[in-house]
């Protein structure tokens, strides 16, 4: 293979920056509508805001694995259209460069990507996976100490119940505290204080104390009468309730890694349920990170506008694909996890299908003389485009026509 020439060099630049920009413009955008539904959700528990920021870390690899193609083919499509809108790319034709030759760089990033893409889908992805659902069982059960709710009751364990007014220092200071305790032979604890911090208890783990500040005390039993007391200082030790253990990585198959999924998969000791969803999972993993390879044969064919033309329809079309096809696939791993429809038929039929469609779009651009892949897209859509400008053309003569009628209706007047 020849070195790496100054072309080849242009390439990787033009390839290269948006292909980062797009890769954080995507994730960042996914994360952040993830990302106002889980604060909604943290707040709802009365969980600490930290969490937010760990939940959204392990999602990371599930967005990585979309924004990664995404990136890939958009990068190799703005590279493709700057050098076609520029007439570079006749230029670099005529002096005997194909797109063949064009694409080895882009195809050198696409396998450096597809390795990055494989480590995620199949190592990291899974992983992430059993740590959000841990943090989400944990959050919705305590685990991580979910926040007292200001202005409401919060019953700690079956015989307290707690309501403060207001918090301070994150958490650590509660002002205005009223606190009522009963226990089974019919005593009730009615307790008001200024303020109160929780303490841990190093005797005995199970349990946290609970310091309070200047209150009081009614002790209500019955057949007696109440007793109030008045205390510049109390501990109330509260039981810490047992929290479920969170169960075992494994229960869904896509927290399963590469290998333990195709040793489930094609397991006799599995049941065929069991079997059948290990193999959609596998499947569906394998065929995200093999079409890859036809992003940039996809990302050409559709980044050569019409001559004259500086359309760019073809990006759009790009990423409804992409899109579209990431989610028949999912769609096919769901149907084929339930028994409906063979893994191989739903995973790798419409990759056969989509690799078919886009070595046509390529063939036709870079094979047939004037050729495009979405010629009569392009031509509705120039036909579209030039009934809007003639409607909007219309629409502004008419205001300018209205002002003209009317100085000369108040000339006439006059």
């Amino acid at each position: 293979m020849k070195p790496f020439t100054a072309i080849d060099r242009y390439v990787f630049r033009l390839t290269i920056v948006p292909m980062l920009g797009v890769f954080v413009l995507a994730a960042s955008l996914l994360m952040l509508e993830k990302m106002l539904r889980l604060m909604e959700f943290v707040s709802t528990e009365g969980g600490p805001v930290t969490i937010v920021f760990r939940m959204l870390l392990n999602l990371m690899p599930e967005y990585a694995g979309l924004a990664i193609p995404l990136g890939l083919m958009l990068g190799i499509l703005f590279a493709f259209r700057k050098l076609a809108t520029t007439s570079e790319l006749d230029v670099l034709r005529a002096v005997g460069w194909s797109y063949t030759r064009l694409l080895r760089v882009p195809y050198i990033l696409t396998l450096l990507l597809m390795g990055l893409n494989f480590a995620i889908v199949g190592y990291w992805q899974p992983l992430a996976r059993y740590g959000y659902e841990q943090l989400d069982f944990e959050l919705r059960s305590g685990a991580l100490g979910a926040a007292i709710k200001v202005g409401e009751f919060t019953q700690l364990e079956d015989r307290v119940a707690l309501r403060i007014e207001e918090s301070r220092e994150d958490g650590r200071r509660l002002m205005g505290i009223f606190a009522r305790i009963a226990n089974d032979k019919g005593q009730v604890l009615s307790i008001s204080a200024r303020e109160g911090r929780f303490l841990a208890n190093r005797e005995n783990r199970n349990t946290i104390i609970f310091r309070l500040t200047d209150g009081t005390i009614v002790q209500d039993m019955p057949g007696q009468v109440p007793r109030v007391l008045s205390f510049s200082q109390h501990d109330l030790p509260i039981d810490l309730p047992r929290i479920e253990e969170f169960r075992k990585r494994g229960d869904e198959a896509r927290e399963y890694l590469l290998p333990e999924l195709l040793e489930l998969g094609w397991s006799d000791a599995a049941s065929p349920a069991t079997r059948v969803e290990g193999q959609a999972a596998f499947n569906y993993r394998m065929v995200e990170v093999v079409m890859m390879l036809m992003l940039p044969l996809l990302a050409v064919a559709l980044a050569i506008p019409p001559k004259r033309s500086t359309s760019a329809l073809g990006v759009f079309v790009s990423i409804v694909m992409v899109v579209a096809y990431h989610k028949v696939n999912q769609y096919g791993q769901e149907v084929a996890a339930i028994g409906r429809i063979d893994p191989l038929l739903a995973l790798w039929g419409p990759f056969v299908l989509v690799g078919a469609l886009i070595g046509w779009m390529y063939f036709r651009v870079a094979f047939v003389p004037g050729g495009q892949a979405i010629g009569a897209l392009e031509s509705a859509y120039a036909k579209l485009m030039k009934r809007i400008r003639a409607l909007l053309r219309r629409r502004d003569r008419g205001q300018l026509r209205e002002p003209a009628a009317l100085e000369e209706a108040t000339a006439g007047a006059a």
